[in-house]
């Protein structure tokens, strides 16, 4: 392995190996059925569960830049890569070495993976006009005659405007074949060549604007000038492959540091217990581009967004809300309070990101158009008005029938109105709304040692837990309150991904009114009467089906709370290990549903809580069932504890260890109500304030709950609880 202008260069043993691949694909485009047949064996012979490639996967075309997807999917762990390249090369006999390295190689969202819609949704010539690409693309790579470049523009600018398809996936699959002739231009090489300022700025000015589906010309010309800069002396990078390696390795390096720093700020503001403050999340805004609408236009033809106010100036020079909203009552008007109004120019500079959706809003009752947020705040003061602004790519404009009526305010979070957000997408799921590539967002690694660090329990105990999701797919945490099954079922679920990836696990709290159709699916009102709505467990399967190369997490609290047998109906077959892809017709839709083997179900229940039943046979026997206990012995817990310092705080943890050897030989309770150690974490300082509140308000309750008929008792724990702080 060598070094040369700063790229490690067997980086690019890919190249040669995909380049005989593309060779070996293109003698199947006249038999496809042939290719379609060797595709399923991949998956045999790896036995990792094939993809959905087609509606039930009743698969009867495919181009060859899907093939090459196979293996190049975000979120694809690197071993399920070099399985597939492995069983790639022996079944169709490549024979160049299997790569070493697949980092920097660029990849396709896992919802979006295919180069061509499915039956019923494609037309008679996608995948045709996809293989004519790839013919056109390895010809022109092999011999660049105008000729051959025509022919290649022809199929490009066809390819690129179906549906599905954009700038990111056409230019992908040319890169992957030939890397020498063409540039890719996912999102991290337009990142970049366009804003990171390492390409001279007198080049970017002279390239053509990308555009979502950007035209063969323009690609071209993009392609043309940086191949002559990269070749010039001016530049250390020599070839688009190495360029392509540096948008990588600048980018990973970029959002490692504004991680980093975002975390720093949560918690110097919100403080360092904040649960999950790394983990990114894509946010979905309503927006009003001036009053009526009145920017609109202009908006839209900028690929910009831009909100007023502008009399208090830059909104980064603020450091509150209250900040903002003083300015506005000295600036503009004493008498209004511009609550509302600060909230929103907050949330503009400073909770928005990069990758979060917009759409575009007129009056109450239209919605004029969607995008997707490219940039950062920025206060322009070149504009007369409107002079905070943020990027935005404008996927689409038009008009469409709001649902129900619009918030007035200029701009709102909706990302926790889930039904909302959801009537929103839909209405551009029948456009193109996939031609755009989702923001890649890259979130932290997450592993057992990180848990241990987090969740005080010992490995053993680690070790045995893990295995048991493993093996029985669904389990149930069981244990007193304080515990931390809450805190560490999103945690096992995290070690278990190997990282902290919120969308891969989804939680639900049962309770008595919850039922089937609020799980799976069933009749709601709406403004037309009633419509079949989908519920929280079908959704996640299905996300779970698409991405099947990853582990989902399927998490309920207090599982024993709700009517179980109403509420998974006719899948409690379907969760058992050895049901998982077993498809049964559901009650309110003629559809046949399975649960993926990749879904995992970990639920949690409290020991303590006297007035629940208990659950019946059939859901018991299908879960395993782990016992949590109190981890005040745990390496992690003293090690805590002693960062404490403090004598009350020592004093108070050998009270309630004795009080739990009380409450585990109390006949009438037991190890189950035994008292968790989560009521004593996450103290910054052991105050005496704080520990009198711990003991008043939280273990008095409990002990007079469980000793309720035995007052004597109850009253000499309170008294050494509260000796225990004095």
């Amino acid at each position: 392995m060598s070094e040369m202008n700063g790229v490690i260069t067997n980086q690019f043993d890919w190249v040669d190996f995909y380049k005989e691949l593309a060779s070996k694909l293109l003698q199947y485009k006249d038999n496809r059925q042939e290719l379609v047949e060797k595709v399923r064996r991949i998956y045999e012979a790896t036995g990792i569960n094939l993809p959905t490639l087609e509606r039930d996967n009743q698969i009867v075309d495919i181009d060859p830049f899907t093939v090459f997807g196979l293996f190049n999917k975000s979120s694809m762990k690197e071993a399920n890569r070099k399985k597939i390249i492995s069983a790639v090369a022996d079944l169709f006999g490549v024979t160049t070495p299997v790569p070493t390295s697949l980092d920097s190689i660029p990849v396709l969202n896992n919802q979006n993976a295919t180069f061509y819609y499915f039956v019923g949704d494609r037309e008679d010539r996608d995948i045709d006009d996809l293989w004519s690409l790839f013919e056109s693309a390895l010809a022109y790579a092999a011999s660049p005659t105008t000729d051959n470049r025509t022919k290649l523009s022809k199929y490009f600018d066809l390819t690129i405007n179906k549906r599905g398809n954009g700038n990111s996936k056409i230019t992908m699959g040319m890169y992957w074949i030939a890397p020498n002739a063409f540039l890719n231009l996912d999102q991290r090489n337009t990142w970049y060549i366009y804003e990171s300022g390492k390409i001279p700025a007198e080049l970017v000015q002279t390239l053509p604007t990308i555009e979502p589906k950007i035209p063969s010309s323009g690609y071209f010309d993009i392609v043309e000038k940086l191949r002559a800069y990269l070749q010039s002396d001016e530049s250390a990078l020599k070839d688009f492959k190495e360029l392509s390696f540096e948008a990588w390795r600048y980018s990973e390096e970029i959002n490692k540091e504004n991680c980093a720093k975002k975390v720093q700020a949560e918690r110097e503001t919100k403080g360092a217990a904040l649960a999950d403050e790394d983990v990114e999340t894509t946010h979905y805004w309503i927006y009003s581009p001036g009053d009526g609408a009145t920017i609109w236009d202009e908006c839209y033809n900028n690929g910009i967004m831009a909100i007023g106010w502008d009399p208090i100036g830059d909104l980064s020079a603020y450091s509150s809300k209250d900040g903002m909203k003083q300015a506005m009552k000295e600036k503009i008007d004493p008498s209004k309070p511009y609550r509302n109004a600060a909230h929103a120019t907050w949330q503009f500079a400073n909770e928005m990101k990069p990758g979060d959706v917009v759409f575009a809003k007129k009056g109450r009752h239209l919605v004029i158009g969607r995008g997707v947020v490219e940039s950062g705040y920025e206060f322009d003061p070149s504009r007369q008005h409107y002079k905070n602004v943020r990027k935005v790519n404008w996927t689409h404009k038009g008009e469409w029938d709001h649902p129900g009526q619009a918030v007035m305010k200029t701009l709102t979070d909706i990302t926790s109105y889930t039904d909302y957000v959801e009537k929103l997408n839909a209405m551009f799921e029948s456009d193109t709304i996939d031609d755009v590539e989702e923001q890649e967002i890259e979130y932290p690694a997450y592993d057992a040692e990180k848990f241990h660090e987090e969740v005080y329990m010992d490995e053993d105990s680690y070790e045995t837990l893990v295995a048991l999701v493993r093996n029985k797919k669904n389990v149930i945490l069981q244990g007193a309150p304080g515990v931390g099954k809450t805190f560490a079922a999103k945690r096992l679920a995290y070690s278990m991904m190997g990282v902290k990836d919120p969308n891969r696990v989804m939680m639900v709290q049962f309770h008595q009114s919850y039922s089937y159709e609020d799980f799976i699916m069933g009749f709601r009102p709406s403004e037309k009467g009633f419509e079949l709505k989908r519920g929280a467990f079908y959704n996640f399967c299905k996300e779970a089906e698409i991405d099947s190369e990853n582990d989902y997490f399927f998490i309920i609290d207090e599982i024993n709370r709700g009517n179980l047998s109403k509420i998974f109906g006719e899948l409690f077959m379907l969760i058992e290990s050895d049901k998982r892809g077993v498809e049964l017709q559901l009650l309110y839709s003629d559809e046949k549903f399975s649960v993926p083997s990749n879904v995992y179900i970990i639920g949690m229940m409290n020991t303590a809580d006297r007035s629940l039943a208990m659950l019946d046979y059939a859901l018991r026997r299908r879960f395993a069932f782990y016992e949590m206990k109190p981890g005040f012995e745990t390496d992690g817990f003293r090690e805590y504890r002693m960062s404490r310092a403090s004598e009350k705080f020592d004093s108070l943890i050998n009270c309630v260890e004795n009080l739990n050897a009380v409450i585990a030989a109390d006949e009438s309770l037991g190890e189950g109500f035994c008292i968790g150690h989560s009521y004593f974490c996450n103290l910054d300082k052991a105050t005496d304030q704080t520990l009198s509140g711990i003991v008043e308000f939280e273990l008095i309750p409990l002990l007079k709950e469980y000793w309720f008929d035995e007052p004597v008792k109850v009253k000499g724990w309170i008294n050494n609880l509260r000796s225990a702080i004095k």
